[in-house]
């Protein structure tokens, strides 16, 4: 390979909120979204060149910085983005969370698709607003949507915004063009405004397509906003930059009015040069990077189809986050979790916090170098080995 992704590279000590915030310092940490790989070269000396200039006074966003969005999302995506449909601003999450201000009231319902992210439930919080749960359906050992439910729960007229997970956080399914028609079609039908969190979508496995819900047709485009960031594919979340895109005026300026009121309406110079960078020369360190990280995923897969064969690893369409399937334990996923951390020495993210209350999940995190990849597997087999070899489930 041309870029190396197997080099371990120390983050203890660098206020990393991935590694600085485990409890002990043999314990290591596959939890936070973030990557334990140096960006994309061509990012680094964008950021090198801006540092050396010395000057960080307040940044106007040029023109340059719009045409790296639309020309990506259609050269990669097929997408032709209008440049005047993007605002800009500090996250994705900041960005969940100005939408919901701007197009919900307080106390109106949002729906959601759990398991899912879990700053999907604060945003809906914070903003007065309550979560709607349409829980995806677990069958033989994968996520699908329940129609069903999403036509009963859309019907409400209370419920005003749909969050959807495009890929999926954390089931790891990239939602087909089919599925996405069919959520389409009930949100319009019931007068439901679609949000996007598409920031998985350049982390797309063979075999599947990202499809950005909004450009499957006119009305879809018009009734939903899109939320998306070079943060998760180039590792770039402590930059601080996404971008929201909204085709219709009047939802665009009630946008843009709460991303002012939430004071999320200024980024630093270094995230558009990143953005610029990234969207202009990155392609090619990033399609290595999906070759390295899937690799990862079928190096974990085999792991445990060896070592640990009662529990199961869910298919990875999109995103490097593996949700692995423990209930054969019998022990709730946050004791699964708090075993992972105490006897493994390795910190994974519990399936309650993306409220999945059946059964136990855990997330794992395989965006690092193989050899902590491997050790994290070790300290897995370690905890919960007993109970492949026929220990039967375990009991806190």
């Amino acid at each position: 390979m041309k870029y190396d992704f197997d080099t371990v590279i120390p983050r203890r000590g660098t206020n990393s909120y991935k590694w600085d915030s485990v409890p002990q310092a043999d314990i290591l940490p596959m939890w936070v979204a973030d990557m334990d790989f140096r960006t994309a070269p061509a990012v680094t000396e964008a950021l090198k060149r801006r540092a050396a200039h010395g000057i960080f006074g307040s940044t106007r966003v040029p023109s340059a910085y719009y045409e790296a969005v639309t020309d990506w999302f259609e050269r990669r995506h097929g997408w032709k983005i209008n440049p005047d449909w993007i605002i800009y601003t500090t996250g994705v999450v900041p960005a969940l969370s100005a939408v919901i201000k701007a197009l919900a009231e307080p106390g109106d319902k949002v729906l959601v698709q759990t398991p899912v992210y879990n700053c999907f439930f604060s945003s809906i919080r914070n903003d007065g607003c309550v979560a709607e749960y349409n829980h995806l359906r677990y069958e033989d050992g994968v996520y699908t949507i329940d129609f069903e439910d999403l036509e009963c729960k859309a019907a409400d007229p209370s419920v005003k915004l749909m969050l959807l997970c495009n890929p999926h956080n954390p089931a790891g399914r990239v939602w087909s063009r089919e599925e996405l028609e069919k959520i389409a079609d009930i949100c319009l039908r019931n007068g439901v405004f679609v949000v996007a969190d598409e920031i998985h979508c350049e982390l797309v496995y063979p075999g599947h397509r990202y499809t950005p819900f909004a450009s499957l047709s006119e009305e879809a485009l018009l009734h939903s906003v899109t939320c998306i960031s070079p943060s998760k594919a180039f590792n770039l979340a402590g930059i601080q930059i996404a971008n929201i895109v909204a085709a219709d005026e009047e939802v665009r300026k009630k946008i843009d009015r709460a991303i002012n009121v939430n004071e999320v309406c200024d980024v630093n110079s270094f995230a558009v040069d990143a953005l610029v960078a990234a969207y202009g020369e990155g392609e090619e360190w990033l399609e290595e990077l999906k070759r390295y990280l899937y690799g990862n995923y079928e190096t974990v897969r085999e792991f445990f189809r060896e070592r640990l064969p009662q529990f199961h690893i869910l298919p990875l369409e999109g995103t490097y986050l593996v949700w692995i399937d423990c209930s054969v334990l019998g022990i709730s996923s946050e004791e699964a979790a708090g075993k992972l951390m105490e006897e493994g020495r390795i910190m994974v993210n519990s399936g309650e916090m993306y409220g999945e209350t059946e059964g136990c999940f855990i997330r794992l995190n395989i965006a690092c170098p193989r050899e902590l990849l491997l050790r994290g597997l070790e300290g897995i087999f370690k905890t919960f080995g007993d109970a492949e070899r026929g220990g039967g489930p375990m009991r806190s």
